[in-house]
């Protein structure tokens, strides 16, 4: 394996995701322009109308540069009436904010008359909502297309999380999981594996999930860093039986902190730190009971359990090369991205269904590593 094992896949960023935006900002503006060439000629293609203003009379492409990439405009001819359309014009001059628009409509949590009120402010007319479900129907296509798609090679490293978002479910509001897996392939590039519902992080939801990655290729996992979980523990073996689990050092410093007070926590912190910075397992173990022995006499008795019963599963990254060792004792990879996305998510308040919140997860996901 590559000693740099945190990298950017920047084929995988100029290409296929900045590609999915691109294609649905695409998409998202020729279907705007059709439904206004429908609405002008008060007629749908091939309708027989005795209402009708006008005919079709095939399209002209034209190309427009925005910030997701140049698009191509078929851009509808009319006969009996001029095609006029505000969506271009308006464009160019605030793109940023339909730019915000179409965001909006990939993110499928959003309210129909929240994309109404949006389309309404940018162009002067509203958007009705057949037409929204469609596009977002169709953004959907392409996020799932990118989601579900064959992974190829072995990823030895892989982090895995779960985000709780808001999702609304007969009259209340409810929580729901969307689990996250991030793989390091063997030349050491950073790779989002996939993203899937998982309601309350049970063992059957980590169990779907994993199953899920593997039928779709994963292979090769040597190690799965993440917060400590027992469905996931319980389901490692089962579907990974060569990978073995590092528990977050980040996670288990604060599930002690939990049980310690307050003007106590600077100094257990160094101590705890202090079995991390050891150069081999076990020097850290001996670190640990010298550190767990010293809490005893710091009357933190219950926070010396955590670290007896804890420090085993946090140590299993010293079994791997040294240089990998600061990025794969962490879940800090994914905690970036789960810390964006509840940002992004307090303004939507809570989503309609999990497939929305799934959605946005994915989009963000895309997003998040293209700022990296």
């Amino acid at each position: 394996m590559s000693d740099k094992i945190i990298q950017l896949n920047e084929d995988l960023i100029k290409h296929d995701l900045k590609d999915l935006v691109r294609n649905s900002v695409e998409e998202t503006l020729n279907a705007l322009l059709d439904k206004e060439a429908d609405e002008l000629v008060n007629a749908e293609k091939y309708e027989r109308s005795s209402n009708r203003q006008g005919y079709r009379s095939g399209h002209y492409k034209r190309n427009l540069h925005t910030t997701a990439g140049e698009v191509e405009l078929k851009v509808p001819k009319l006969k009996g009436i001029p095609f006029e359309t505000a969506i271009i014009e308006r464009y160019r001059r605030r793109e940023s904010s339909v730019e915000e628009a179409l965001i909006e409509m990939y993110l499928a949590g959003v309210s129909v008359r929240r994309v109404e009120d949006i389309t309404e402010a940018l162009w002067g007319t509203k958007v009705s909502p057949g037409t929204i479900s469609n596009l977002n129907k169709k953004a959907y296509e392409h996020i799932e297309t990118w989601r579900t798609r064959p992974l190829s090679g072995d990823y030895p490293y892989v982090y895995v999380d779960g985000v709780y978002l808001k999702r609304s479910w007969g009259g209340e509001i409810q929580n729901v999981s969307i689990l996250v897996a991030i793989g390091v392939s063997q030349d050491g590039c950073r790779e989002i594996l996939g993203a899937a519902e998982g309601m309350k992080e049970d063992r059957e939801s980590w169990r779907s999930f994993f199953v899920w990655l593997k039928e779709r290729g994963l292979t090769g996992v040597r190690l799965i860093i993440g917060d400590k979980n027992l469905g996931m523990l319980e389901t490692i073996p089962e579907v990974f039986p060569d990978a073995r689990y590092q528990r977050c050092t980040v996670h288990f410093y604060r599930n002690i902190f939990s049980v310690t007070p307050r003007n106590k926590m600077k100094a257990v912190a160094l101590m705890l730190k202090a079995i991390h910075a050891q150069e081999s397992k076990e020097a850290a173990r001996e670190k640990a009971l010298q550190i767990s022995e010293k809490l005893q006499s710091m009357k933190l008795a219950k926070a010396a359990k955590k670290v007896e019963d804890g420090i085993e599963e946090t140590l299993t990254y010293m079994d791997f090369p040294t240089q990998h060792w600061s990025r794969i004792r962490t879940n800090n990879t994914i905690e970036r991205l789960n810390r964006e996305i509840k940002r992004r998510t307090k303004a939507i308040g809570a989503f309609p269904d999990g497939q929305s919140a799934l959605m946005l997860v994915c989009v963000q996901m895309s997003t998040t590593f293209l700022h990296c």
